[in-house]
């Protein structure tokens, strides 16, 4: 069994659910289509990574989608907000007998395959590891155990998630490192010239 587990936690891409503060000014079509272009990166990148990986969704798993069966694991996210989420997912992981466990959402068109495998590298001589995101919140965290304090007391798609997980790791005295500061995707300021054919193509009927 690998030592290294990549968590990937999506949405499924279905009208209207997807990216809404990207589709108040967008619309929900173009909004879409730009998470699936996340989607596609997101999986092209991780499929990259030496790591085992597994995909939680959000509504449904789904068996066809552009996730390979093969090279991905396919569960569901657990009822609850955020920090439950990736609270749930860790401790699964850990539970499995991953030693490296590191999760990512699917909005950041910047992440590479590089930036994951030096999470998974830091992690060799760190307790965590933080790739904090230009929002204030983070695109990234890697963990060498689970750790629920990380999840708790945190206000949630805020601008004080990364610095705050940053102090629990030295209340708790975790050695930890950082990434560099990469962009989410949240609204259209966000987007960069790789969205533009979604953007100039004509709303389609």
């Amino acid at each position: 069994m690998n030592r290294n587990l990549l968590i990937i936690l999506t949405k499924n891409p279905v009208l209207g659910k997807a990216k809404t503060r990207l589709a108040s000014t967008i619309g929900a079509q173009k909004a879409l289509e730009i998470y699936k272009l996340l989607l596609e990166k997101t999986r092209n990148e991780a499929s990259k990574t030496k790591s085992d990986k597994v995909v939680y969704y959000s509504d449904f798993i789904d068996k066809t989608d552009l996730w390979s069966n093969n090279d991905f694991q396919k569960k569901l996210q657990p009822e609850g907000g955020l920090g439950h989420k990736i609270s749930s997912a860790f401790k699964e992981g850990f539970a499995a007998g991953y030693e490296n466990i590191c999760i990512i959402g699917s909005d950041c068109y910047d992440l590479t395959s590089e930036h994951l495998e030096s999470a998974f590298d830091l992690l060799e001589t760190h307790q965590a590891v933080l790739g904090p995101a230009v929002d204030g919140g983070y695109y990234l965290l890697g963990l060498t155990k689970y750790t629920p304090e990380l999840f708790t007391n945190k206000d949630w798609s805020t601008d004080s998630v990364a610095s705050d997980t940053i102090s629990d790791f030295q209340q708790l005295g975790m050695s930890y490192n950082l990434l560099v500061q990469l962009n989410d995707v949240d609204t259209e300021a966000d987007l960069g010239n790789w969205a533009n054919t979604v953007l100039e193509e004509p709303v389609k009927p």
